[in-house]
């Protein structure tokens, strides 16, 4: 059988309705046979969107199909083709037919490809009238529909954002998620480093608000193909993520813990801007996670990294040592679903409620690493106030010697501020990754 981009989508997209993850099944198909840069970009862009876009594509199979009860690799099949359709212009409607029914010859459905032909084509025929997708009333299920959310997500971000800001974010979640470096800045500098990708023909970006980041344009190629990447020059952030470590704020000489540390990107942060003198403990149970955190320390250069690995809730040595402590909360990545395609489908309320008990035990124990006068910093890249702002509202109800500590009006993080002390980054935005964040001092 022909290995063509489309049937490798097809076999990832069947993994991950087994159960896999999206990176891991996107990784392991395009192990199976070479192909060109081209190729690599269209499988990815229809695992990844038909992933993404699958609430919207079900809802299209439903009200398009006469067949009612389609086999699941059927129905694989026709989210692939309807995917191309509707969302990809660059691809010819009778390519993304053609190419369709062929895939489903090749996989078994022979006597279905009148079927897949006649659905595909009833959905190009109606939309030269108007949109297929037919919308239902009530305005949750309506933005769940069209962007391809679960109801509750997005009933989650109205609460809290309402109907326009919701809708804004829920399209900015559905766009290619940008990828940003942080320069580091011990062994090389932003217009350095700019200087040189420049010079490789990568028009990078300066980052507003962000002073070591520089964003990459779209098909910039291999990360560890770039200027720099070899010399521990930068490492790929996402600037919200930058902005925790400005929060932490270390000083030269002081004793900090990362309680969640892998993979490290903040850990390896907080060691630059305390110049790589004094002790960062990069904490985490998983010792996997923490060996490729080992490894991007190493290029980078940094010696001021220690590795512990355990749970946070259970590491007494810690215990009164710390001047600082940053704490990157494990949680339901609702602020990064633009980079995970598939979390949206697998968080669920129960799951969020499980996170926020993990979060208030986590931030509960690592409290007591810091020493008096000294400050926390909790952060989470998601959009939800039970693991964020009712987490810190328990927490300080509980603690009555800690208070949150406002940073100086001219602190890096100072644009993203809210009234009651804490920054909270959305998408739509500030073109970023959503995240919450919080300094607390102890009194």
């Amino acid at each position: 059988m022909t290995q063509t981009s489309r049937q490798l989508a097809f076999l990832a997209l069947r993994l991950i309705k087994k159960g896999a993850f999206a990176d891991v099944a996107v990784d392991k198909v395009l192990h199976q046979t070479e192909l060109s840069a081209v190729d690599r970009r269209l499988l990815t862009e229809l695992v990844y969107g038909c992933v993404r876009r699958q609430r919207t594509l079900d809802t299209l199979i439903d009200q398009l199909a006469t067949k009612k009860d389609q086999p699941p690799d059927l129905r694989i099949i026709l989210h692939l083709g309807l995917y191309q359709l509707r969302y990809l212009n660059q691809i010819p409607a009778s390519a993304a037919v053609n190419t369709t029914v062929e895939l489903a010859k090749q996989n078994g459905f022979s006597g279905l490809t009148g079927f897949v032909n006649g659905l595909l084509r009833q959905y190009l025929r109606a939309s030269e009238a108007s949109d297929p997708l037919k919308l239902p009333d009530d305005p949750i299920e309506r933005l769940g529909v069209l962007h391809s959310f679960p109801d509750w997500i997005v009933q989650v971000w109205l609460d809290q954002f309402g109907l326009a800001e919701t809708e804004k974010l829920c399209e900015s979640m559905n766009q290619p998620p940008h990828i940003d470096l942080r320069v580091n800045t011990l062994r090389s500098s932003l217009s350095e480093v700019e200087a040189a990708m420049q010079s490789a023909g990568i028009p990078v970006e300066r980052v507003p608000h962000l002073p070591q980041a520089l964003r990459l344009p779209q098909g910039s190629g291999a990360i560890q193909n770039l200027p720099g990447f070899q010399e521990g020059w930068w490492i790929v952030q996402d600037s919200s993520a930058q902005l925790v470590g400005y929060l932490v704020d270390p000083q030269p000489g002081e004793v900090i813990a990362d309680a969640c540390a892998a993979p490290g990107g903040k850990t390896m942060h907080l060691a630059e801007l305390m110049h790589d003198h004094g002790t960062v403990w990069a904490c985490d149970r998983t010792p996997s996670r923490l060996k490729r955190l080992q490894q991007n320390v190493d290029r980078l250069g940094l010696k001021s990294i220690q590795i512990c690995i355990g749970d946070s809730r259970d590491l007494p040595q810690l215990v009164g040592q710390c001047d600082r402590v940053l704490i990157d909360a494990p949680c339901s990545g609702l602020g990064t679903l633009n980079r995970h395609a598939d979390a949206r489908w697998r968080q669920n309320p129960e799951t969020v409620q499980e996170l926020s008990q993990l979060q208030r035990e986590i931030l509960n124990h690592t409290a007591s690493w810091v020493k008096p006068k000294g400050s926390l910093v909790y952060a989470t890249c998601t959009l939800h106030p039970v693991e964020n702002e009712s987490v810190i509202q328990n927490f300080l109800s509980q603690h009555s010697d800690w208070r949150i500590e406002r940073p100086e009006s001219d602190a890096t993080i100072a644009p993203f501020l809210q009234p009651e002390g804490w920054a909270k980054v959305l998408p739509h935005q500030q073109v970023m990754d959503g995240f919450f964040m919080i300094r607390l001092k102890r009194v």
